[in-house]
């Protein structure tokens, strides 16, 4: 998504605009698609990770966006819980930590005198014979789960995650844009309406200016105003190493979740 969008002048266009979510709308249809088509357990099968994540493979994709239209497509919606932490030392090491039982109470299986939950992620392989994510013996099934970290120059820039499912790395996009393209802290990172897009609808934070989300209509974006800090926006939490080395850290208000300094 991020190659996608890095084609695209993103700074110059309003943060709330419909020029910019329809651009971030598109470049996750592309993505979802892939995700869904080619991505499975790397042990098991040949992913094409160089190709994916190559610049020209992201321009090739890039050029079938089109800036006026949206194109209908409903990939399959893995759903589920998330919790996530992460942590920076006096030392610059960061960490980032993600966990998800899936669906409910994961498996309904409790590891014997520990009190942990096991997951059901199992739920979410294919029954489809040759695909990279078809059902197999000692496999593992293609999942949402993604702790963000980012470096610079080698050193620790950011450590971040966004629970919420397939929100989840639709809002990583979102708030790397909202950090890098348009210079903002990590707190109104977090907090900036955000979109998900999702069975062929595109949820939408009330905040959005109506003139916008009409824009976005005409475009031919399926369109669901919700709260202004809705909860399918995912939480974001996050942390920024700054250029003094201050730690600079995002809460969201969206979802329980604090930032402590000690």
């Amino acid at each position: 998504m991020l190659n996608i969008l890095e084609g695209f002048e993103l700074a110059t266009m309003e943060p709330s605009s419909a020029d910019r979510i329809h651009l971030e709308v598109e470049a996750k249809k592309l993505a979802f698609e892939d995700l869904h088509d080619r991505i499975g357990d790397p042990a098991h099968s040949v992913i094409p990770t160089e190709e994916l994540l190559s610049k020209d493979y992201a321009a090739r994709l890039r050029g079938s966006i089109s800036r006026d239209a949206a194109v209908a497509v409903s990939p399959p919606n893995p759903g589920g819980d998330t919790t996530y932490l992460y942590a920076v030392d006096a030392e610059g090491n960061g960490c980032s930590f993600i966990n998800s039982l899936y669906r409910g109470f994961g498996s309904g299986i409790v590891a014997e005198g520990t009190g942990v939950c096991l997951h059901n992620r199992g739920n979410s392989f294919r029954l489809e014979p040759g695909h990279p994510n078809a059902i197999a013996p000692g496999k593992r099934p293609m999942h949402t789960l993604i702790p963000g970290l980012a470096t610079s120059d080698g050193s620790l820039w950011a450590v971040f995650g966004v629970m919420g499912a397939a929100m989840q790395p639709q809002g990583h996009a979102q708030i790397l844009v909202d950090l890098l393209d348009y210079g903002m802290d990590p707190q109104e990172a977090v907090e900036h309406p955000r979109h998900r897009h999702e069975n062929g609808v595109l949820l939408i934070e009330g905040r959005v200016p109506e003139e916008e989300i009409a824009r976005l209509r005409d475009r031919g974006h399926r369109i669901e105003v919700r709260e202004d800090f809705m909860i399918p926006a995912g939480g974001a939490q996050l942390i920024r190493i700054l250029d003094n080395g201050v730690r600079a850290c995002g809460s969201d208000p969206r979802k329980d979740g604090c930032a402590l300094a000690q």
